[in-house]
Parts: C-alpha cells; sequence; structure tokens
C-alpha cells in the first residue's frame, strides 16, 4: 500500500516532472534488467528523489501506452482497461504476467519486455498518481441492484470503495466494456487469464447480474 507521506511526495514529483526532466541528476545507479521490481518500487517509497527521477522515466514510457489506455491511463478504447489510479504494486504483478506468459496478450507481451525494470516501475508509479475519470450511471436503478451483489461479494477483495489493494485490482471507474467481457471471461473459466477464485465468484452470475455489477462499479471514484 502507498502511504499518505509516500503519496504526498508522489504528489510533489508529478508537479515537478516537468522542471526536473532535463535537469535532474540520477539519485541511484541505473536498475538492471535483472532488478527486483517490488525491491526498486521499496526503494522509490523510502525516497522523494528516486520517485521523482521514475516517475519521469514512467512518464515517457506510457506515451505509447496511451494509443490504448489513453492518456493519464483514462482509456480511449472501451475494451481496454483504464490504469490511472491503480495499485503500482498491483500494475507491477500485471507486468510479470504479461513478461513470463501468465497473462496473454502478444502486443503487451512484447511492450512490457521491451522496457527497462526503471521503465515498468516508473510507468506504475506514474499511473497509481493519475486521477481516474469515473462515469455517471446511466441506470441508477440498475447500479443498486449491482451495488447488493457487489457488497455481498466483490467487496472482499476489491475493497468497500473498489480501490483494491497489492493484491487485487481497483476496479472503481472501470471501463465497462472491458469488466463486462472480463467477468464472462472469468465465469466461464476462458480467456487470457486464470483466477479460481474469479471463476468460483463468478460461476452463478447472469448476464443481467454483471450487468448490474458493472453498473455500479463504474461509477465509483
Amino acid at each position: 500500500m502507498i502511504t499518505t507521506t509516500f503519496s504526498s511526495w508522489m504528489l510533489a514529483a508529478v508537479l515537478a516532472l516537468s522542471a526536473s526532466a532535463g535537469s535532474a541528476q540520477p539519485a541511484q545507479a541505473r536498475a538492471s534488467a535483472n532488478t527486483d521490481l517490488s525491491a526498486r518500487l521499496a526503494q522509490a517509497q523510502t525516497s522523494p528523489q528516486l520517485t521523482t527521477e521514475l516517475l519521469v522515466k514512467g512518464r515517457r514510457a506510457a506515451a505509447v501506452c496511451a494509443n490504448c489506455h489513453g492518456e493519464g491511463g483514462n482509456s480511449v478504447k472501451p475494451e481496454f482497461p483504464n490504469l490511472a489510479g491503480q495499485n503500482p504494486s498491483y500494475l507491477l504483478d500485471q507486468m510479470r504476467q504479461f513478461a513470463d506468459g501468465r497473462r496473454r496478450f502478444e502486443f503487451m507481451e512484447g511492450m512490457i519486455k521491451a522496457m527497462t525494470s526503471d521503465e515498468k516501475v516508473g510507468v506504475a508509479l506514474f499511473y497509481a498518481s493519475q486521477v481516474v475519470i469515473a462515469s455517471a450511471p446511466v441506470n441508477s436503478a440498475l447500479a443498486a441492484k449491482g451495488k447488493e451483489h457487489f457488497d455481498k461479494i466483490c467487496f472482499r477483495c476489491h475493497g468497500q470503495d473498489g480501490h483494491g489493494n497489492n493484491t487485487y485490482a481497483r476496479i472503481a471507474g472501470q471501463q465497462s466494456a472491458y469488466l463486462t467481457l472480463t467477468l464472462k471471461r472469468y465465469r466461464g473459466g476462458q480467456g487470457p487469464r486464470n483466477n479460481p477464485l474469479m471463476t468460483d465468484n463468478t460461476r452463478h452470475m447472469t448476464d443481467a447480474d454483471i450487468d448490474a455489477v458493472v453498473a455500479y462499479v463504474t461509477s465509483l471514484k
């Protein structure tokens, strides 16, 4: 989890990016390709200077990601997830899964394998510092029904506010088409991701249940 102090550092670093990008000297030696990503993130969580350095690299690398995930991590394509506001530890774990084949998407696999360790950590920090743009519920009654289901099951992993944690994704404000497809794939036990817990929790959801949960979750901030 990001502590309150670290969040303040991150915000200050984001505001300082334009001033520091051209003049700041590396706070620490460049991480090698074999750097432990979690360890590098932990370093940043205790070093505002390193956070700033990695955010510069992350913002630059994220310029390519914006083609699908949008500027600042708010997707411009409904089938691609928002990355804004996502937990950096969770994002790094997803990068590992793409890199080692546990999560399959050929384009993403190639992109992530081409990144340096510092770029990966920087991208995670950059997106974690962005604000997700939630959608107002189109159908309030449907969203209310979705809240009932969410409050019985989904909150256990994703949190009452849908913000997730180091292990489970932030789903608050997520893209509706992406969430709908992902839930249906989990329900059917098919698709590029395997998560027995999600498969078990979606097994008995009807299409109407999924539509309701998605209507609620996408409206969360």
